[in-house]
């Protein structure tokens, strides 16, 4: 008999819940082979078993929040020999089982000795700075009770202040939150259908709390700019078929410029490839660009690392990459952990103009938008030309207003002068 258990997910990661089961009671199941798929903040995870057998029973049901470690399943021998001899010892057990009863409370309490014992622990284990390590101690709050803003859950100077100005709050929310359960009671337009009531997902959940908290936390501002994209659109169509062939069939498109250009801005303005944690502020020396991702259960933003040492080709080729193993659900922890700088494109949706969220606790995010054919001023006559409205969200708190402005108009200049581009590395 074999139990089937919760693996460790990420340092970040506790818990998930159960996407679904792919091996159901009574089926047999080889050894190395999936039989849950487990839904997490960032990644779907499909769990193996390891032994061959039967599957006896599952200990929790799909859409269940599971915890590392927990039992979910029992995986029984599947020879006959095996079924035979279970029921063997329950005859032998029966004559026990008072004693078996008058032990029970015995047993239980060493388990909530280790309960307790994890919980005491559970501050350990949990990701945060050393300032934020001793803030916390400081106005003895447990960090493993933080809801951090960073997407790996890493807990931040600015989430211990953040959860410590509310703590006479907290118990009031504990009897609040008792009334709407109570009152859940389906309304009529819900029972004569006109409403449907749909549980948001892991994914979704923790999406809407990290928006919800880059919000609440930073001083994010947004500044526009709009890019002439004549030059960019016939260098593109001139080399696209040529750069398909000599790369193995890599598209050129139009994130690797962006791309190459946003890595050329953040080289000029470090600022926006910073970072900040308490009062300082942490530059950071590479360049791993978050490229924002639209899936059927939300935006998933993973990285093209080392943007400044890689070409065009081996940009396209990593975006490509990305974007089909988010759609795979095949995206891994590491392929979304410790970008510095995000870009989001709403144009593919034909979204004219937008203020992007910052991403976790970067302080710079890039919008790009639609290609709209609009009627512009060159020199003394009007032409119309192809334009892209681009945005730039950032926090005000790191970056000042001229570094925002200086950054995007590189970012114009360069896509405009797309040739500029070979002349940055």
């Amino acid at each position: 008999m074999a139990e089937i258990k919760v693996p460790e997910l990420a340092e970040s990661i506790t818990e998930g819940t159960i996407a679904q089961w792919l091996k159901q009671p009574g089926e047999t199941v080889e050894k190395g082979e999936f039989i849950v798929e487990l839904e997490t903040d960032k990644v779907n995870v499909e769990v193996i078993s390891e032994e061959a057998g039967v599957v006896q029973e599952h200990l929790a049901q799909e859409g269940e929040t599971v915890e590392v470690g927990q039992v979910i399943a029992i995986v029984g021998a599947a020879s006959g020999a095996g079924a035979s001899s279970a029921p063997a010892p329950k005859a032998e057990e029966a004559p026990a089982e008072p004693t078996a009863k008058s032990e029970a409370p015995a047993t239980m309490e060493p388990v909530v000795k280790d309960v307790a014992a994890e919980e005491q622990t559970s501050s350990d284990r949990t990701i945060a700075s050393p300032a934020a390590r001793k803030l916390a101690r400081e106005k003895g709050i447990d960090l493993a009770a933080i809801s951090p803003v960073d997407p790996m859950g890493r807990v931040r100077v600015q989430d211990v202040e953040a959860h410590g100005s509310k703590p006479a709050a907290a118990s009031a929310p504990a009897a609040k939150t008792e009334a709407p359960k109570a009152a859940a009671a389906p309304s009529s337009d819900e029972e004569n259908g006109r409403i449907v009531r749909e549980k948001m997902s892991r994914r979704r959940q923790t999406i809407a709390k990290r928006l919800l908290e880059v919000k609440q936390s930073t001083a994010m501002l947004t500044t526009f700019n709009e890019i002439d994209m004549t030059n960019v659109m016939a260098l593109r169509s001139r080399k696209k078929d040529k750069f398909q062939q000599d790369h193995n069939g890599t598209r050129l498109g139009f994130m690797s410029f962006f791309t190459k250009a946003v890595t050329a801005a953040l080289k000029k303005y470090p600022y926006v490839n910073a970072e900040l944690d308490g009062n300082d502020v942490l530059l950071k020396q590479f360049y791993d660009v978050g490229v924002a991702v639209s899936t059927e259960e939300g935006l998933v933003v993973p990285i093209v690392r080392d943007t400044d040492k890689k070409n065009f080709a081996e940009i396209e080729a990593s975006i490509a990459d990305l974007a089909k193993k988010a759609r795979d659900k095949k995206l891994s922890i590491a392929d979304m952990t410790g970008g510095s700088f995000t870009i989001t494109n709403g144009g593919v949706f034909g979204s004219l103009m937008s203020t992007p969220i910052l991403n976790g606790t970067q302080v710079g995010i890039l919008g790009m938008h639609t290609i709209q054919k609009r009627p512009v001023a060159i020199g003394d006559s009007i032409e119309i030309r192809p334009m892209m409205y681009v945005a730039l969200s950032y926090d005000h708190r790191v970056i000042d207003g001229s570094d925002s402005v200086g950054f995007l108009k590189m970012v114009k200049d360069l896509i405009e002068n797309p040739e500029d581009l070979l002349l940055e590395s």
